[in-house]
């Protein structure tokens, strides 16, 4: 037991030091950016397209805090405007699927995914999303009764060096909070691989993995970013690449699917003092996350096999050719 608490332990720090770099001096950077106008200026540039989603031009304060820092910061600038209910939730589904890009969209450059796939993934969700609830829901007009909510948005700071100690504060707590979550994760998938119970829950979940078109040794993966979040979940499929040999499909495949359908316990629950009917939310999270991956397995494996096909034609061309 102790020496699976020591792999654990070294899993963890292994882990841990990997995501600090890059999140540390990316949060560091944001945090510093929010005290200038240059958040505010993007959100007057992205005013014009708010109408064609059904949101007012404000609305696009608390999707540049929410892309550029995160959800609470997203919902402390909410809680400044008064939003209808359809307009908060539509914010909250596209903050749900689009959400702490520069953060996470560095973890999967990490892990070989192209930052690009991972925008347009993000990105296009939250948009096709908007304008879709947007068309189809036509109630929601009354307005939005916001309870209390725990964190804010940006703090009020005044000179340069309260500037650079809310950001290092901002970056540690990052680290810490990953830290905090990639420990006992590590530790607990430590203790399930020694006691052979990872080939168990496996199995488990095979149904639902073949289902979407990815390998059975993606399962501890998918669990912890669908539960954790998805840096956690990056962190997990880190050590998963290392060790199990993860293929890159499954890689993008696990990645496409946590995109759409992560943190769903605490990316849930948080939207709920902003009075809107976080159900549906949940819904359409995990609809689409299972539907898009679906999808693209499909058309992937297709692809494979058409390669596959094209090249043993090509092998017997040349051996009838040969034949002569």
């Amino acid at each position: 037991m102790i020496q699976t608490l020591k792999k654990g332990l070294k899993s963890g720090l292994s882990t841990t030091w990997t995501l600090a770099k890059i999140i540390f001096p990316i949060t560091f950077a944001v945090t510093i950016l929010s005290f200038t106008p240059a958040l505010d200026w993007l959100s007057a540039q992205l005013a014009p397209f708010m109408s064609w989603i059904g949101l007012p031009g404000e609305a696009a304060i608390p999707l540049v805090l929410g892309n550029a820092l995160n959800l609470y910061a997203a919902i402390g600038s909410i809680l400044s405007f008064e939003f209808t209910v359809k307009e908060v939730f539509i914010l909250a589904v596209m903050l749900s699927f689009s959400h702490n890009l520069f953060v996470e969209s560095a973890v999967a450059v990490k892990l070989g995914i192209r930052m690009s796939v991972v925008l347009a993934v993000r990105v296009g969700l939250a948009i096709v999303s908007a304008f879709l609830i947007n068309w189809i829901w036509q109630g929601g007009s009354e307005p939005a009764q916001y309870g209390f909510v725990s964190g804010t948005g940006t703090p009020e700071v005044s000179g340069a060096f309260d500037m650079i100690v809310e950001a290092t504060s901002s970056a540690a707590l990052g680290v810490l909070q990953i830290a905090a979550f990639v420990f006992p994760i590590m530790m607990f998938i430590q203790v399930m691989k020694d006691l052979h119970l990872l080939e168990w829950f496996s199995r488990k979940m095979l149904p639902f993995t073949r289902m979407l078109g990815i390998q059975p040794n993606t399962s501890t993966t998918l669990a912890s970013g669908v539960i954790f979040g998805l840096a956690f979940g990056a962190g997990v499929m880190i050590q998963e690449a290392r060790e199990n040999g993860v293929k890159k499909k499954d890689l993008y495949l696990v990645f496409i699917f946590l995109v759409a359908c992560h943190g769903i316990i605490e990316d849930t629950l948080i939207f709920i003092p902003l009075g809107i009917p976080v159900v549906p939310l949940l819904i359409i999270r995990v609809v689409t996350a299972v539907l898009l991956t679906m999808a693209i397995a499909y058309f992937w494996n297709r692809l494979e096999k058409q390669e596959q096909y094209d090249k043993g034609e090509s092998i017997d061309g040349q051996r009838e050719y040969g034949s002569f």
